[in-house]
């Protein structure tokens, strides 16, 4: 270091260890990269501030000029200008890299010349704002050269003027751009007058410097004015910087167009329009980010940031971040330091005149700020910008909204809110196309405030131009505008009182289905709910009948193509409004040629599920509630995770979350936070209701993170993770340090889940190892282990089954005394205490349980299955309670809400169903079978079907009314059929055995044994008196059952699932069966003897059918191909290949000209019986839920006598037009996995059972032909 810097060091060092802070100086010199951490450490271990300060002093005398010259910059950045004063005499000769630091700081001599300039100083509290800073001075720095305009715009307190004032406060700019100087002028909203006094004032302070003997007298005009400093800019000061603030009118700007270099700030962007010269602008946003604004506060009150309170937080949400209020209120609490609450009230009751000070700020209060603005306006344009008082806080508009409301042409709307924008009234989003305009928060505030009593009156004005606009049907399209009128338009009319209006409009299935359309349905219910008070003073019921009706099939809404609303209403009961206007259009379309069907007996069936939800486009794995239940997050292989209102299915947040997919995540104690686990390795906590990424933790855990959960409480909040490492696989987080803070040792495989205690005391982890295991949360040592795998015998494993126990979850009983644990088909309960099992549910024995969850208020337990459906059990009781059913394919995750009102459950079909606990508690609704018959006769519909409790039914009439109901049999019903010649039905069992009863008395006319294994098909021939069954044991038999004469048909090798009877010639009858042998048979029916033995398929065969006149007949197989057959050569006629899956069903049509192929891609074919050719294929437009063009396989096919139609199974039923191969209607079963469908001879009615057990008797709408 030179000698006279060191001289000056030493000088000066009493005053310095006085008044510097060490700590703040030296963060900006281990920048400069002048200090080590290791010296800042030395430094700051001294006792005192002013030990401290010569600790550093001794280190700066041992180096050289940089750190001198780093040690000045320090002082000038952290305000320490009077002491750097003290050093800048002696500064060294200066390195260019020594000349670029110190630029970097203000010199005494810039603030000498800012200072004679009359620029204002810092203000007490100052938050940088580095990139509008840097955008400032790069407009400055194109001033070097030529002369022009540098402007500065922004809303009122946006910060315009410090951000001015400091981009000069640079020793560069200044030395190279503006050497001559900097001159402050603050123009405001000023008479001629005013603006002369204001021009004098300057003309004085130019010629202050100027060695005169006598001073020249002031200006006495603006003109004058003009002409004096056009002549001191371009004769005395040519490189200097003018610096207008707050320039309101054109008028008072061009008194300044003098050819100078000028930066002016201002509300209005297209005040240089009006002068000449080069212009440059940036554009200063309205807030402050969230850190920014609270650092302000913390500065105010002296505080550090994390130690404000959440009032501070809410205040800065509440303005946005405006400096003006954050300085506004930050300066009061100054004086105030308790009155958090208090002005946050203020602002949030929109009380502006309370939010005063006395500081350097023009306007005493914020209303007195924003009102300023719009007195500049014309009268005309200030009733229009009222007008803007019924938009909605962070809802943009398009021109075309506005024009309907103003009634002007588009042109003209544009042309006014041009204006608003260049006066910083509206904010402009030129992102988008066509652009979108804004209020700002406090902008939006201030005008509900100021045209409080007209609210009313101007929402209803809103009302009826949209009603005139609109007069001849709502916007179709899914534009924007058309978006906002779906979006608002109930909200404008609740808001101006028009209570008629908005009845008519929500309880209309047009509106319903437009909205829907562009919308989907989750904003339609959210309008019922937010509504709801209004629209139950007309009808409460139907309001909640359209609620409802959203609400269980808003997922078949999300679909595309949009499916046919009229026909998902039609499902509705029939005492539902909803119903009543679908059934007027149904009727009214039907007479134009349209197909619709009625569910005629659906009155007794009870929906159980609140809600259903269709959020990702891929398997869900998880789902849960927030901690106050207002919320549900849910994510899967689609790699995103979703936040949504539980109580509309609204979407609140969608984030792509992950590279991989997202197997957990889990809401903070306080709900502000949501973390999500991956394959990728990594676990994310975000910000919900911003959706901004806060932490990544990554690098511990080797393999996925299976599943990731946060403590109960928020005394001490951690994050519990678990993976598929094979160590270190069960971890702690706190998420205010870097790394784990505990990891949990003792599981050698795989851990599937991780739950804390009620309490939080303890976590338990679930494993592949076949052990549950409990740690401490403090210490993280092994606190229980239970041995899962060791309650299982020998003979629980199935043969398939190698891969041992696997304990999937656990779950701790509301109290933490209990905690249970599933594991294949079985849900352990234990006393943690003395690790007695005190309960063990066993759940069938096909099926696995893949997640559990205690309520938190009541003695239940929910299981989710892998056969698709939910158990509700009472713990205590050891009872299953319910069943929920409804779901397509596998449910991985449920879960209570937190006061156990609702269950949700997820599953691999992509949906959410929230169920309501104390309705499905309290159902005992009775679910059928899928092995049914059904007799349509001149008296009526017959249909026989077993039901979930091993009974048979008889149901009868288009309602379905149970006629009979047999006793429980002992072994399951596996098939059925009608005797329409007696007053009988066959039954199949699992056991072989077959049962001929009477109906309606129950009696048993005959029990027929013989078969070995389950008989899965049974036939009554046309007179009756002969019955025909087909078995697992690769036999048919033949049974005159009166006598239980028996005749065997033997000669496949696998199982015999079904046959079909050849020809009506009672003297040689015969019969055709399959089998999964890959062969057809033909068999005389008098003698048993076979008359064709048919090589047909490489794989089984799945289905066959023979065509009307009995010359041909067709098989499907799982060899992906059909075939027909000749039944006069029985040699093969064609082979029909093309379909990529299983070929599971086919039919031909009556006249035989066709033949129907269905395969389990839910892909339908349409061949040609002339040469074998593909005539259509008939598909939707893409693959649904189930990866299916059907919602599964196609199952059977059905042709109307007259050819034109084909009726398919699948996932759901649906009706195809031959000719065309389009689809005329679908109908959504609540269940799926349709077996079989029964149409009537006229197909007008059709009859079939879902998965689930509800039956569906659908009735043609008359009114049209098919």
């Amino acid at each position: 270091m030179e000698e006279r810097a060191r001289s000056c060091l030493l000088r000066s060092k009493d005053t310095l260890e006085q008044d510097i802070k060490a700590s703040y100086l030296m963060d900006h010199m281990i920048s400069d990269g002048v200090l080590t951490t290791d010296e800042e450490d030395r430094v700051l271990s001294k006792p005192t501030r002013r030990e401290q300060a010569a600790a550093l002093l001794e280190v700066l005398l041992r180096k050289d000029n940089r750190a001198y010259i780093s040690f000045y910059n320090a002082l000038v950045r952290e305000s320490y200008g009077d002491l750097a004063n003290l050093l800048h005499n002696d500064l060294p000769q200066l390195s260019p890299e020594g000349e670029k630091s110190f630029s970097n700081g203000v010199s005494s001599l810039v603030q000498l010349i800012l200072s004679e300039g009359g620029v204002p100083q810092r203000p007490m509290v100052f938050v940088n704002r580095p990139a509008l800073l840097n955008q400032v001075r790069e407009k400055l720095y194109q001033l070097q050269k030529v002369v022009g305009w540098v402007t500065v715009f922004g809303m009122a307190g946006s910060g315009k003027s410090v951000l001015a004032a400091e981009a000069v406060r640079d020793h560069s700019l200044i030395k190279e751009c503006f050497p001559d100087g900097v001159h402050w002028l603050s123009v405001g909203q000023c008479e001629r007058a005013e603006l002369l006094v204001r021009m004098q004032s300057l003309c004085f302070r130019l010629e202050q410097n100027q060695t005169v003997d006598s001073p020249p007298r002031p200006p006495n005009s603006i003109e004058e004015a003009k002409e004096r400093l056009r002549f001191l800019m371009l004769r005395k000061f040519p490189r200097a910087l003018l610096i207008l603030d707050d320039v309101w009118d054109s008028s008072s700007l061009r008194a300044f167009d003098i050819q100078c270099r000028v930066l002016l700030t201002t509300r209005n962007r297209s005040l240089t329009d009006s002068v000449s010269g080069q212009k440059e602008s940036v554009p200063v946003e309205s807030g402050l980010d969230e850190e920014k604004a609270l650092e302000i506060l913390a500065l105010y009150v002296n505080a550090q940031l994390h130690s404000l309170p959440e009032q501070a937080h809410c205040i800065v949400k509440e303005c946005k971040g405006s400096p003006l209020v954050v300085s506004l209120i930050g300066a009061l609490l100054r004086e105030f330091p308790d009155r958090w609450g208090y002005y946050l009230r203020q602002l949030q009751r929109k009380q502006f005149q309370r939010i005063r000070k006395s500081s350097s700020y023009d306007y005493e209060a914020l209303d007195q700020a924003m009102d300023a603005s719009l007195q500049v306006l014309n009268e005309e344009h200030r009733e229009l910008y009222k007008d803007l008082s019924v938009l909605e806080k962070d809802v943009k508009v398009p021109a075309k909204v506005l024009s309907v409301l103003w009634d002007l042409e588009l042109e003209e709307v544009e042309d006014v809110l041009q204006e608003f924008v260049n006066k910083s009234l509206l904010f402009r989003d030129c992102n988008q196309r066509p652009y979108m305009y804004f209020l700002h928060d406090l902008q939006l505030d201030f005008l509900t405030e100021q045209n409080r009593s007209q609210l009313a009156e101007l929402h209803g004005k809103v009302v009826r131009q949209y009603q005139q606009a609109y007069a001849k049907g709502p916007p179709t399209s899914a534009d924007v505008e058309g978006l906002y009128w779906y979006r608002f338009l109930p909200v404008h009319m609740a808001r101006a009182g028009l209570s008629k209006e908005l009845y008519s409009l929500m309880f209309s299935l047009d509106w319903v289905k437009n909205k829907a359309q562009i919308m989907g349905s989750a904003h339609l219910i959210n309008d019922y709910v937010e509504h709801g008070a209004i629209l139950d003073q007309e009808n409460s019921e139907v309001r909640l009948q359209f609620q409802e009706f959203l609400s269980l099939n808003g997922h078949q809404l999300e679909q595309r193509p949009f499916p046919d609303l009229v026909q998902l209403a039609l499902s509705q009961p029939h005492c539902s409004e909803v119903y009543r206007q679908a059934l007027l259009q149904a009727k009214e379309r039907a007479s134009r040629g349209q197909l619709y069907l009625d569910w005629v007996n659906k009155s007794d069936v009870e929906s159980l599920s609140r809600l259903v939800l269709h959020p990702h486009q891929n398997s869900l794995y998880y789902s849960c509630f927030s901690r106050d239940g207002s919320k549900i997050a849910s994510c899967g292989a689609s790699k995103t995770l979703r936040v949504f209102k539980s109580n509309s299915g609204e979407k609140l947040q969608e984030i792509p979350a992950h590279d991989d997919e997202v197997l957990c995540c889990a809401f903070s104690p306080d709900d502000r936070h949501i973390a999500t686990c991956s394959s990728d390795r990594k676990v994310k906590v975000w910000n919900v209701e911003k959706g901004t990424l806060l932490r990544v933790l990554e690098d511990e855990h080797e393999e996925q993170i299976n599943h990731c959960q946060f403590t109960n409480t928020n005394r001490r909040v951690l994050l519990a993770t678990c993976s598929n490492d094979t160590f270190m696989n069960a971890k702690l987080w706190n998420l205010n340090k870097r790394g784990s803070q505990n990891t949990m040792f003792g599981h050698l495989q795989p851990v599937n889940h991780c739950c804390f205690s009620p309490d939080d005391t303890y976590i338990a982890t679930s494993s592949n190892d076949g052990s549950m295991k409990l740690f401490e949360v403090l210490s993280a040592n092994e606190y229980k282990s239970f041995d899962i795998s060791s309650l299982f015998s020998e003979n629980d494993n199935n043969d398939d089954d190698k891969t041992g126990v696997i304990v999937k979850c656990s779950t701790w009983s509301s109290d933490g005394s209990r905690i249970f644990c599933a594991a294949k088909n079985t849900v352990f309960m234990f006393n943690v205490a003395s690790e007695d099992m005190l309960l063990e549910i066993r759940t069938s024995r096909m099926s696995t349980v893949q997640y559990c969850h205690a309520c938190p208020n009541s003695q239940l337990i929910a299981l989710a299955l892998s056969h698709y459906t939910v158990e509700l059990w009472d713990f205590e009781a050891n009872k299953k309670m319910a069943e929920c059913s409804g779901h397509l394919s596998w449910i991985p995750c449920v879960q209570f809400s937190p006061n156990g009102s609702l269950l949700l459950s997820c599953s691999d079909d992509q949906t959410i169903r929230l169920w309501e606990t104390e309705r499905v508690h309290t159902s005992s609704a009775v679910a059928l079978k899928r092995d049914f018959d059904v007799d349509f006769s001149q008296d009526g519909i017959t249909v026989v079907a077993a039901d979930s409790k091993n009974r048979l039914q008889v149901r009868s009439g288009l309602a379905g009314t149970p006629v009979f109901e047999s006793e429980k049999q002992k072994s399951r019903i596996r098939c059925t059929c009608i005797c329409r010649q007696a007053s009988a039905v066959a039954l199949g069992m699992e056991d072989g055995a077959v049962q001929v009863l009477e109906v309606p008395s129950g009696n048993t006319l005959a029990t027929l044994l013989g078969h070995t294994k389950t008989v899965h098909h049974c036939l009554f021939t046309a007179d009756g008196q002969t019955l025909i069954t087909s078995s697992e044991d690769t036999t048919i038999r033949v049974w005159r059952w009166r006598t239980e004469e028996c005749l065997i048909l033997a000669g496949h090798k696998e199982p015999v699932r079904k046959f079909h009877l050849l020809g009506s010639s009672s003297s040689s009858p015969a019969l055709l069966s399959w089998s999964f042998d890959g062969t057809a048979k033909v068999w005389d029916l008098s003698c048993g003897k076979k008359l064709q033995d048919l090589e047909c398929h490489k794989g089984a065969v799945l289905s066959g059918d023979v065509s009307t006149d009995g010359s041909l007949f067709s098989t499907a197989s799982a060899d992906k191909t059909a075939k027909v057959w000749s039944c006069a050569s029985w040699e093969m006629v064609f082979s029909l290949k093309g379909h990529k899956a299983c070929v599971r069903s086919c039919r031909f049509s009556w006249d035989g000209k066709r033949l129907a192929t269905g395969d389990d891609n839910g892909e339908i074919r349409l061949w040609s019986m002339q040469n074998g050719h593909l005539l259509k294929i008939c598909s939707c437009e893409r693959k649904d839920s189930m990866d299916s063009f059907h919602g599964g396989w196609v199952t059977d096919l059905h042709f109307s006598p007259d050819n034109k139609v084909l009726v398919s199974t699948g996932g759901y039923i649906k009706w195809w037009s031959v000719d065309r191969g389009e689809a005329l209607q679908t109908f959504y079963t609540t269940g799926a996995n349709l077996k079989r469908i029964h149409v009537s001879p006229d197909f007008r009615t059709f009859v079939t059972i879902d998965n689930i057990g509800i039956l569906y008797v659908l009735k043609q709408v008359e009114g049209g032909q098919i």
